[in-house]
């Protein structure tokens, strides 16, 4: 009987860790890639600030060629409006970025973005941060978690953590994986893991629901940010 039983149970265990398995596989699946490291299939920029290199997307603004406004590479594969979107990015010293999301062309400026704006900065006091380009400016600051309405400045309503702790877990001038996560009128943006802002916008006047994605190049001097392993989940 005690045999029976201990057959039975490897069975089991072994039926259960292929289903986890599986799952876990499945999981994985959900993601699509939506840029194929080699060229810009599916996306479209200013190829005189974004080009592709050696797996990654690479925007850079150099002193011989200035940038007067913001540039965006945007993805032409649709609006996405509840979604996951994880990448992997480094980014120079002094540089300014971020992943433009829910967002809106303007028709009059070539390439420009207005939207929800996951913030990426050289010297990390912006990174994590969500931040309204062309709009509401500053929603939630890293650490952060901030409730928007109509007319006023956002209310903070609880704490991430310490703005200066936070960026302790942000790795200066290496690779990071930023993941942001939109689900209705609430976003979340984590780096490597770690929360780092959490928005739910009630403001009926000026919220999104679904928009454009773009990568942003900054103007500045020179700068230089790196985006490979670009992954979408639709919600």
């Amino acid at each position: 009987m005690i045999q029976k039983l201990s057959f039975r149970l490897a069975i089991f265990m072994l039926i259960a860790g292929t289903t986890l398995s599986l799952q876990a596989q499945d999981k994985k699946n959900d993601f699509v890639k939506i840029f194929d490291g080699k060229t810009m299939k599916g996306w479209e920029g200013d190829t005189d600030f974004w080009r592709v290199e050696n797996g990654t997307f690479i925007g850079e603004v150099t002193k011989e060629k200035p940038l007067k406004t913001n540039t965006f590479l945007i993805w032409r594969g649709g609006l996405p409006a509840n979604f996951e979107f994880i990448a992997q990015y480094r980014i120079s010293p002094g540089g300014n970025s971020g992943v433009q999301y829910r967002s809106e062309e303007l028709p009059n400026i070539r390439f420009a973005l207005k939207g929800y704006q996951a913030d990426i900065d050289g010297a990390d006091v912006y990174t994590g941060q969500n931040y309204e380009e062309r709009g509401r400016g500053f929603l939630a600051k890293r650490g952060e978690i901030s409730v928007l309405k109509a007319d006023v400045k956002p209310t903070i309503t609880g704490s991430l953590g310490n703005s200066d702790s936070l960026k302790t877990k942000i790795k200066n001038g290496d690779w990071n994986e930023l993941h942001i996560i939109v689900k209705d009128n609430h976003m979340q943006h984590f780096i490597n893991g770690v929360l780092m802002s959490d928005v739910t916008d009630e403001d009926a006047k000026n919220r999104k629901y679904n928009g454009l994605l773009g990568l942003q190049v900054h103007v500045m001097p020179s700068m230089k940010v790196e985006y490979r392993k670009i992954l979408l989940k639709q919600l």
